[in-house]
């Protein structure tokens, strides 16, 4: 008996170990971009469990949570301003919401947008979450042409330039 005690003891540790580990903050953003027309789609994932707690700070007066339709709005705004593109010359290429996908724990917002055209390269910036999360790492594949390049954005990190050679 004492040696089943002991055990439920332990098993109940070890949960209560995983439990209150710390999880890092992160999100992947997928840009595929057509290179002749410029046009380009931006898939954003994140974890519902990263964006809930966002939501009390971006929207006190609303509910904090991914059903909450006012709040959902400013996030949607939120991560529209967040994520930054740039033409290779420096002009600012706006993005248009497109779509949100919910799935237990996956948030999937979808934006699209058009670059100059042909296009051989793009200038980056994504400061997702970063205020809310000391540890947020935003990770960008960009996806042109069947090449994929990556980039990695932590809290203070400047703006990249992805290139592609033809």
């Amino acid at each position: 008996m004492r040696r089943l005690t002991l055990g439920l003891f332990a098993a109940l540790a070890l949960g209560v170990g995983a439990a209150g580990a710390h999880r890092g903050h992160s999100s992947l953003s997928v840009m595929e971009i057509d290179a002749a027309s410029g046009a380009f789609t931006v898939t954003h994932r994140l974890s519902a469990q990263d964006v809930e707690p966002f939501l009390a700070r971006l929207t006190p007066d609303s509910a904090p949570s991914l059903d909450d339709e006012a709040s959902m709005a400013a996030f949607r705004a939120y991560v529209g301003r967040s994520f930054r593109v740039w033409s290779i010359d420096g002009a600012p290429v706006p993005t248009a919401y497109a779509d949100t996908r919910l799935s237990a724990d996956d948030v999937r917002l979808v934006y699209h947008g058009r670059l100059p055209a042909p296009v051989a390269a793009v200038r980056l910036d994504s400061e997702l979450m970063q205020e809310g999360h000391d540890d947020q790492e935003n990770q960008v594949n960009v996806r042109r042409s069947g090449v994929t390049r990556s980039v990695v954005f932590r809290r203070g990190s400047a703006p990249e330039t992805v290139t592609f050679e033809d």
